[in-house]
């Protein structure tokens, strides 16, 4: 018997799809937040491929965060993907929170993407 999908996974799915289509060719700038790290990509769904990337486990950001699970880890990573998209020319994304709430680390992450320079 096959277990199904659960609320988070049925959450993400439909965040995604109303992202897929309200995006207009523009690239996602797509969260995965677990209990110790947070991660973030930038990703271009008409080519299935990933233009920049960063999260909390990168050798240089392991010794200067506290820990990869605060909102302060969260906003460096926002400030560091914003700093890769822009390197790789994306300007302008739309944000896949990943059915998590807008709030806590994702919020901050959110906010420092765009005090970085990414539109969204």
């Amino acid at each position: 018997m096959s277990k199904g999908l659960t609320n988070r996974e049925k959450r993400t799915l439909r965040v995604r799809r109303s992202i897929r289509r309200a995006a207009n060719g523009r690239p996602r700038l797509s969260i995965f937040r677990s209990s110790k790290n947070i991660y973030a990509q930038v990703i271009d769904d008409a080519d299935g491929r990933t233009l920049a990337a960063a999260s909390t486990l990168e050798k240089d950001l392991r010794g200067k965060l506290k820990t990869g699970a605060d909102q302060s880890a969260a906003s460096e990573i926002g400030k560091l993907i914003a700093e890769r998209a822009t390197k790789a020319g994306v300007k302008e994304v739309v944000f896949d929170r990943g059915g998590y709430l807008y709030h806590g680390r994702v919020k901050a992450l959110a906010e420092a993407a765009r005090e970085g320079g990414l539109e969204f």
